[in-house]
């Protein structure tokens, strides 16, 4: 037998509204409470030293590879934009500091350049990045 709608039946409709609200706030926490982490677009293998410590705001990273490309912000480089992009970097931040990431074989020269550069821009807290070993 058919079945008969009646007129006084009504539709049942789920409202997800309140859900969506909760996704949103959710996502708006996790993007505020996410640390993001900068690189230099380079990869590294830094030097091991016992007495490395942690510096807290390195805010420019500067990547110097064993075959003396030069990377910030994952863009690579030449010598005499160093100076210019750590300005502008350091614009946006003057409270950060400089961090050089040097590969181990890299070479003393091309780093002092680099530090040369980052000094002629005004900034004098330059940090080389290590790794404690073993680790």
């Amino acid at each position: 037998m058919a079945r008969r709608r009646h007129a006084h039946e009504e539709e049942i409709e789920i409202n997800i509204t309140p859900m969506l609200d909760i996704v949103f706030i959710m996502l708006i926490f996790f993007i505020v409470t996410t640390s993001f982490t900068k690189e230099t677009g380079a990869v590294i293998n830094k030097p091991e030293a016992v007495t490395s410590t942690a510096k807290k705001n390195g805010t420019i990273l500067i990547g110097i590879r064993s075959n003396d490309d030069i990377w910030i912000a994952k863009r690579q480089m030449k010598l005499s934009d160093v100076r210019t992009a750590v300005e502008r970097a350091h614009s946006e931040n003057p409270k950060g500091s400089v961090v050089i990431i040097a590969d181990k074989g890299a070479r003393v020269g091309r780093i002092t350049k680099v530090m040369d550069q980052v000094k002629l821009a005004g900034i004098n807290d330059i940090a080389i990045s290590a790794e404690l070993p073993g680790s």
